[in-house]
């Protein structure tokens, strides 16, 4: 591993503490690419206009005409973490804005796959519905869209992910009206923002047209606010870019969690993951409360999750938010499996120079689907390659496919890599979809070594050994007057996350003692600046040299009543 560290303008950390940013806080800012005080200002008043967001005061219009009417609207999820909050931030808000007849439908990620289907559209209409909604996903679904349309469907298409492409040309769909920040002539500048993010600008702008139309004034207007918890939560979830205006949605989100002010599921989630709401972090909605939602889509129906979030029964929400706990406690065990196999017959791929090929494709006929997912974004952690984990579709009469999730690495990107496969073999890809760090995709059983010697010649192609080798960008060395509590907890209620890395400082440090904690972890005594400190590192076995280099967070613990600060390891450059 190599240790870099970011550089920091000095023009932009002196525009920083002159704005009176602590001198830490502004180093680490500059550091990510803040100029000034302004991009700090989280309030709602600095969001990005709703009305630079392409097709949102159509969706606006379109919606209100339909409330107007009376006419009954279903909005189509996604099965994951930003699909149930976008969700339920559609059902929340149309409800809260006047909506009288407003319904979900959730797709089952075996029996239906991803995104609106011809079928899907079938039971929509058939449900009564006069307007579809789709939250998270519709921008590639071609077929479903245009079924929707002829069955006589209204379709108002939001998503966030990148559009269909046809021998190498954009497609979209002939929706009534499509609001997409990545969509052709789009010029909004968060082309990261996430699908609650963007169902959240809708209801901005379907509130501004009703307030024209003189539904309500500025002072009798509902308040939207509310629903920014949830779209917090599945902003970090969904792993979108933090850029100024995703970090100000998901701030004052955090600030009302912190002061109580949340749908009873989310507390009932901070509850069953024995995590203290009052003290929120986004850390929480990464490694908490999203994997208990997407638990759901995973191995159940994220109907579960919708509805821990829509519900405002307290007693409910606790019993919802027990059952998603137990459902994430399986997938664990799954994964836990899942994840021991793939670095079997990872360890059985590199030579004996330990390379491991460029890329890397693992399948298992006794993989679960609803993980494979998790396992390959572990796969990419341990390898630092581009990696396949498929398993048996479990679709009624598609025992012959294999379902595929991939994760990437900087400089190599998984959805054109799968485009260029499916050119050079057609066939091999039934189906496939996604973006840079993150695709999935359909392939027959049969063609399975195929589909894995295609994606590494690409890799060959496209990867050196620069690229192969695995960066961690760090803040550098920690001053020792910030070895404090106090900086622990200033810092763990900033906003990080993708794109917006928490920090995380190295240099060289005396390893004083080492031992195993459980047989998976080191515990740690280490000298830093000629003061002892404690340091853990989750996941190592293989000691450390007594001086070395290491990348670490800080945390704090207690032991016997007295707060401490350690050192939480990240990597190690040997």
């Amino acid at each position: 591993m190599k240790l870099t560290v970011r550089q920091a303008p000095p023009r932009s950390v002196w525009a920083l503490t002159q704005a009176g940013v602590h001198p830490l806080l502004a180093q680490l800012y500059a550091a990510r690419g803040v100029l000034g005080p302004d991009e700090l200002d989280d309030g709602l008043a600095r969001l990005l206009p709703p009305a630079t967001l392409l097709g949102t005061q159509a969706a606006a219009a379109l919606l209100a005409d339909t409330m107007a009417r009376g006419q009954r609207i279903c909005i189509v999820a996604d099965y994951d973490c930003d699909g149930a909050t976008a969700c339920a931030v559609g059902v929340r808000g149309l409800r809260l804005l006047g909506a009288s007849q407003v319904s979900y439908l959730v797709p089952d990620r075996v029996v239906d796959g991803y995104g609106l289907t011809s079928a899907i559209a079938e039971r929509v209409q058939a449900a009564g519905a006069d307007l579809l909604v789709t939250v998270d996903n519709g921008i590639a679904s071609l077929d479903g869209v245009a079924r929707a349309r002829a069955l006589g469907l209204k379709v108002l298409v939001t998503d966030h992910h990148l559009p269909a492409l046809l021998a190498g040309a954009v497609v979209l769909p002939e929706a009534d009206v499509i609001v997409n920040p990545n969509q052709p002539d789009c010029r909004f500048p968060s082309k990261s923002m996430a699908g609650v993010g963007v169902m959240f600008y809708v209801l901005l702008a379907l509130r501004a047209e009703l307030r024209q139309r003189g539904v309500f004034d500025a002072q009798s207007q509902p308040k939207l606010d509310a629903l920014l918890p949830l779209v917090a939560l599945g902003t970090v979830a969904d792993v979108v870019k933090l850029d100024s205006n995703n970090r100000r949605l998901v701030a004052q989100g955090l600030k009302r969690i912190r002061s109580g002010h949340m749908p009873p599921g989310l507390a009932a989630l901070f509850e069953a993951a024995g995590r203290q709401s009052n003290a929120a972090t986004s850390f929480d909605f990464g490694f908490a409360l999203g994997p208990r939602i997407n638990a759901a889509g995973r191995l159940a129906d994220m109907t579960l999750g919708i509805e821990c979030l829509l519900t405002d029964d307290a007693t409910r929400a606790a019993e919802l938010a027990r059952q998603l706990d137990q459902i994430n406690r399986e997938r664990r065990d799954i994964e836990g499996h899942m994840r021991e196999q793939a670095m079997l017959a990872a360890d059985a791929m590199i030579d004996e120079d330990e390379e491991a090929p460029p890329a890397v494709a693992i399948f298992e006929p006794e993989f679960h689907e609803g993980v494979v997912g998790i396992v390959a974004s572990r796969l990419k952690d341990r390898l630092h390659r581009p990696s396949f984990v498929f398993a048996p579709s479990a679709a009624p009469g598609k025992g012959h496919e294999l379902k595929g999730s991939g994760r990437s690495i900087p400089g190599f990107h998984l959805r054109d890599a799968l485009d260029l496969v499916a050119k050079r073999h057609p066939g091999v890809l039934l189906r496939f979809g996604g973006h840079a760090m993150a695709a999935g995709c359909t392939i027959l059983e049969e063609r399975f070594e195929e589909f894995e010697a295609a994606l590494q010649q690409v890799a060959r192609e496209w990867l050196d050994a620069a690229t192969l080798t695995r960066r961690l960008e760090t803040d550098g060395p920690l001053a020792p007057e910030y070895r404090r509590t106090d900086v622990v907890e200033a810092l763990h209620k900033e906003v990080w996350g993708q794109g917006f890395a928490a920090p995380t400082f190295s240099e060289e440090l005396d390893v004083v003692s080492q031992r195993l904690v459980a047989e998976k972890h080191l515990s740690l005594k280490l000298k830093h600046q000629g003061q002892a400190v404690d340091g853990m590192w989750f996941g190592r076995t293989e000691p450390l040299p007594a001086r070395c280099k290491l990348a670490f967070r800080l945390d704090a613990d207690e032991w016997q009543g007295v707060r401490r600060v350690r050192f939480l390891i990240e990597g190690a450059e040997l």
